[in-house]
This record gives structure tokens, sequence and C-alpha cells, in this order.
């Protein structure tokens, strides 16, 4: 049977998963709400925004989609998957109770402390001057995070007691993420590299994803504030064959198995974000959705159908032989905003973008643009993510260099060095 499937998202994760699942031979049609200009020219853009889970549910309903994929975390918050499973829809992501994975980082860590899970010592506070005082107690250095949805960028990763106490005045006394910071979550620092597992779930079975890592901070090195995500690479070394099934012993199928036995079961794709520390995998957050940019490289290297596995994890009949993986490794660069992650300005023009797509194993996800009279311009903090495919991870990041090389704009800024940690272990 040929389906109607609909993704929702406008960002570089859902051109990447648009992107993928146009290659099925089971789609009849593809629609993504909102959608971007570049996403056109693959699905039908709807204009109806992610959070607008009214306006969905009636467009899922008229045009009798077959299946739901959501792409981002703020819909999975509000509670878009109940509201279509309710319908009795198929929908990809999990229900909005066990969306408090990511949408409460306080929820994590107690289901991680119930599970067993191995995680950073934490406090959790919504009065501003005990979350001061545990500060001073425990000293530095330490993690502040926004409990709420801050779109990756509510974590501050604190070397002084000054910098903590800082972060804390910004997010619970300037409000700068909003509600989503009424509460804190104040965590040890924990040392070592970090990777990211991506699975899909199925309420029970788990199927593990092709590893990746991504760089959070904003400059070479890791140095500057955190943001979404300055680019990704799969695999990682660091989340080796033996490494990603102790990662899925020690971390998934706990938390799986947890939510199952609170009635909360998970269904979707898992995004734990890890330090692997000592050969053990700790967890520093959960998402509940595919990793922005992870998800890039990672589709990138599936070889051959996306959809079967999606359907077998809303169908509840996950088992390992669902994807095949191509040997070749991926590395995605994020082309980001002059001034991200703070005040930056948009509608700049882009030149290189033809060259840059014409080259070798090349594809461009567009996570901020708009196109005018077939002109493509800024229009977001991350704006492309050039992700390239190569023998090994160092032939792929040259050829994604290459690529970003033909590219600019004015105040374009991207990182030098996605991907360098894989190449030194060597």
């Amino acid at each position: 049977m040929k389906m109607k499937i609909l993704v929702v998202g406008n960002g570089g994760r859902e051109h990447a998963l648009v992107w993928k699942l146009a290659q099925s031979p089971m789609i009849e049609k593809l629609y993504c709400a909102p959608g971007s200009d570049a996403i056109a020219s693959l699905a039908e853009c709807v204009n109806i925004k992610a959070e607008a889970v009214d306006a969905l549910a009636d467009f899922v309903a008229e045009q009798n989609i077959d299946l739901t994929v959501i792409g981002p975390e703020a819909p999975l918050v509000a509670g878009l998957a109940d509201r279509l499973e309710a319908m009795g829809r198929k929908v990809f992501g999990p229900s909005q109770a066990a969306a408090r994975l990511e949408g409460s980082k306080a929820f994590a860590k107690e289901i991680m402390i119930a599970a067993g899970v191995p995680t950073a010592s934490y406090g959790a506070f919504s009065d501003i001057n005990e979350a001061l005082n545990y500060i001073e107690k425990l000293g530095a250095p330490l993690v502040v995070k926004a409990d709420g949805l801050a779109a990756g960028k509510g974590v501050y990763v604190c070397h002084t007691k000054e910098e903590a106490v800082s972060a804390v005045n910004d997010i619970m006394g300037q409000k700068r993420f909003g509600s989503a910071g009424a509460n804190v979550v104040i965590e040890e620092f924990l040392e070592g590299e970090e990777a990211s597992l991506l699975v899909l779930v199925d309420g029970e079975n788990i199927l593990p994803l092709a590893s990746a890592q991504d760089h959070k901070a904003v400059f070479d090195g890791d140095n500057g504030p955190n943001t979404g995500g300055m680019g990704a690479y799969s695999p990682a070394p660091v989340l080796d064959d033996a490494m990603l099934r102790k990662a899925v012993e020690l971390v998934v199928k706990p938390v799986v198995d947890t939510m199952k036995q609170r009635g909360i079961p998970y269904k979707g794709v898992l995004y734990a974000g890890l330090m692997i520390n000592n050969g053990i995998p700790y967890v520093l957050e959960f998402n509940c959705r595919f990793g922005d940019p992870e998800t890039q490289p990672v589709l990138s290297r599936i070889d051959g159908d996306l959809l079967p596995a999606i359907l077998a994890a809303c169908d509840g009949t996950l088992d390992g032989t669902l994807i095949k993986w191509k040997p070749q490794a991926a590395v995605c660069v994020v082309l980001a905003s002059g001034g991200y992650p703070d005040d930056y300005d948009k509608g700049f023009e882009i030149s290189g973008l033809e060259e840059a797509s014409a080259k070798k194993d090349i594809v461009i996800f567009h996570a901020g643009t708009r196109c005018d009279g077939g002109r493509w311009f800024t229009n977001g903090g991350r704006v492309l993510g050039v992700t390239a495919l190569g023998s090994d991870v160092a032939e792929a990041k040259a050829r994604a260099y290459e690529a970003v090389a033909c590219i600019s704009w004015k105040g374009m800024h991207y990182r030098k060095d996605i991907a360098d940690k894989a190449l030194n272990k060597k």
C-alpha cells in the first residue's frame, strides 16, 4: 500500500528526514508542515506551524494522512502524538508524558536515578536562592541547565562559581528562556568525551542507529557558548560497537523499561547525549527526537529505505535487521550566521550553493534559508548543514570542507575542526 506521509518541522533535521523519506518506494504523497523553501523541492509544504496541534490534527484528518513523523521537540511536548493517536492515526514520536524526558531536565534525572543509569549528581531548584546556595556548597566546575525547552541553548558549562551564579541569574533572574527557566537543574561537571546515541524504540524493543558525535560549542576546540550544534560526524570512534552495546544495556534499556513500568511507554526516536569516561557511558541529557545536526550524517549513511523501521517503531515490531548501513563515513559542517547563538542578522544573499552541491557525495541540508526569485538568503542562526560521504572520516571531512569553501555570505561562521576528535584518535 502506498502511503501519505506528513513530516512536521522546518529545520535542517526535517530537510534530512524529508530527503530520506522521499527516496522510499512506499510513499504516494509526502507533505511537510510548515516546511521550507528547500524542502519544497521534495515535498508539498503546508503553511501550518509545528506547534499548531489543532490545525495539524485537522490537516491529518482532511488529507487522510497514513503516518505523521514529528521532527522537533515542541509539538511532542505539546501532545501532538497523543492527539493523532486518539484519532486512530499512526504517528512516529513519543506521547506528551514520555516527551517529558526532554521537556523537563528534572524529570529526566528522576527517571535516570530510578533506572540506575550512570549520570551526574544533581540538584533541581525552583527557588533562585536555594540554587545559589547549592552552587556555594558544590563549588566549581559544574553545569547549570534551564529545566524546560530552550532550543539547545539552555545549558551553561561553568568553570567557576561566579560563572555558575551568572548562569542562574541569567536563567531564573533575567528569565532569558522564559518559562523554560522557571526551574534549574545544577549538575556536577563530568570529564570525558561526548557522543550521541540515537535509537528507535517501539515501547519495548530497541534498534540502535549508527553512532555520531555532535559539536555543541560555537568555536573551534569546544570553546565559547553552547549552540544547537555546529557539526557532527558518523561513525564516532568513541562509541565503537562494544561501547554502543554497553550504552544500550546500561542506559537505553533501563530507561525504556522504567518508562514502560510507569505506564508511559516510549515510542519513537530516543537520543542519549553521552559522556564517555573510563569506559562508562554517563548520560548528559535525553532528547525525544532526532538530534540536529546528527540526523544529517546518520541518515546519509542509511543504505536503503528508512520507512519500514519507522513503521515498525509505531507498530511494536522493531527488530535489528530493518536498517542497513553504508560502509562510508559522513561529516556535516554547520554554516551559521555571524553572532549565533546570540544576536545575528538575517537576509544576506548566499553564493556558491550550486557549485558546492555539484561536488562528489555532497548533500546540503537547509536549516535557516529562504528563496526569493531563485536566489537564496539567510533566514536563521544555523543556516546550512554541508554533509559529505567518504570512504573514512578523513575523506568525508575533506570533501565537506571542500564544499564549504565554495559557499559564502556576509558574516558566515563555521567551525574548522569538525571530526578532528575522530582523526586524532588514529
